[in-house]
């Protein structure tokens, strides 16, 4: 009964917001086309107007759908008139051909737009009023009718309609603390025996993107999972020490056994429902990013070589390697940043396969 009331509330949230991508919205795609179309033949042959505030909002909502969905669902505008509006959007968002002379107020009333733009879309639950104040507390003075105004020309829709959901990436960003995910990756290694296929399974926490291998084997049971999970809820170095939740796909191997061991440690496992790995991208793009950087450039000759080289990536992963998600920082460098004055090194992993360049220490 415990565990069914501490398991209860995320696991909850979880399943709706994977219940509304996976079946709501196939159903809402499959809707709406097909009523577009209905109203376009009552409308008959005549041309459709848009005004700019129309164009600006389709065009955004059409470039984040991306060309190859666009083909399927849009029917006011051809998917190329949708990327050349936003093409356009772009375009005169970076157009320097205004006279800078002309600053003055109306460059205040573009500051002041700016930020408006930049409030709304990171807030999608603030009406024009908690905007009006927040620009006020910043220093800008804009009234409720000019902010719907601006908010409406650059395709922005009110509060209720932008805060009616919230996206996963927001969702899993407010519980990066106590989240987790693990997954398996396979990769072919050159034996006695031939190839042979062997298993790693990683775990990752997801604010800080540390990875942890926590096996690699070519013979995966039961057993071996219940020690896996042993290990990680260690209370001295589990790697799950501080974490509540483990994000991981349906995989058979996350068996019951291996559930009540993390329970036991206070640990929740989250399976998530079929055919949704966007609910596990961090993992999923770890895995493609091991694949493309290293493994598909090596031929592993071996448990010992593939163990090796499965570490060098980590390490460098973590302590060399860039990261876009993490405002493209190292996001656990061995090294500040030295004198401007010092040469510069590079440091090779893997026969300079993985590189990485510092200043020299003084």
């Amino acid at each position: 009964m415990k565990d069914q009331e501490s398991t209860a509330p995320l696991q909850f949230l979880i399943l709706l917001v994977a219940g509304f991508l996976q079946r709501r919205q196939k159903m809402a795609i499959d809707y709406l086309p097909a009523e577009n179309r209905v109203l376009r033949e009552r409308l008959g042959p005549k041309r459709l107007r848009f005004t700019n505030a129309e164009r600006r909002l389709l065009a955004g909502k059409g470039k984040r759908v991306g060309r190859r969905l666009l083909e399927e669902i849009a029917t006011l505008a051809s998917p190329e008139t949708l990327l050349r509006w936003y093409r356009r959007l772009v375009a005169a968002k970076y157009d320097g051909s205004a006279n800078s002379s002309k600053k003055g107020a109306c460059g205040k009333r573009s500051d002041a737009t700016t930020q408006l733009m930049t409030m709304a879309r990171e807030n999608p639950g603030w009406g024009y009023t908690r905007l009006r104040g927040a620009l006020k507390n910043v220093g800008f003075e804009l009234g409720r009718s000019t902010i719907a105004r601006v908010l409406k020309e650059h395709g922005i829709e009110p509060a209720p309609r932008r805060g009616r959901s919230m996206s996963w990436k927001t969702f899993l960003a407010a519980h990066w603390e106590a989240i987790a995910a693990a997954d398996f990756f396979s990769v072919e290694v050159v034996t006695s025996r031939g190839l042979v296929r062997y298993f790693a399974l990683f775990v990752m926490r997801l604010k800080t993107r540390r990875v942890y291998i926590a096996g690699i084997s070519q013979g995966l049971d039961s057993a071996w999972m219940a020690q896996i999970a042993r290990n990680l809820t260690d209370a001295k170095d589990g790697f799950l020490k501080d974490v509540r939740h483990l994000i991981v796909d349906r995989d058979p191997l996350y068996t019951e056994e291996f559930k009540t061991i993390l329970a036991s440690s206070a640990v929740e496992l989250l399976k998530l429902p079929p055919s949704s790995p966007n609910l596990n991208a961090f993992a999923e793009r770890w895995v493609r990013s091991i694949k493309e950087e290293c493994l598909d450039r090596v031929v592993p000759l071996g448990e010992r070589h593939l163990r090796h080289v499965i570490s060098e990536y980590v390490e460098h992963f973590h302590t060399e390697r860039n990261h876009q998600g993490l405002a493209n920082v190292i996001p656990f460098p061995e090294t500040t940043p030295g004198n401007d004055r010092v040469a510069i090194e590079r440091r090779e992993r893997l026969g300079g396969l993985l590189s990485h360049y510092r200043r020299q220490a003084a």
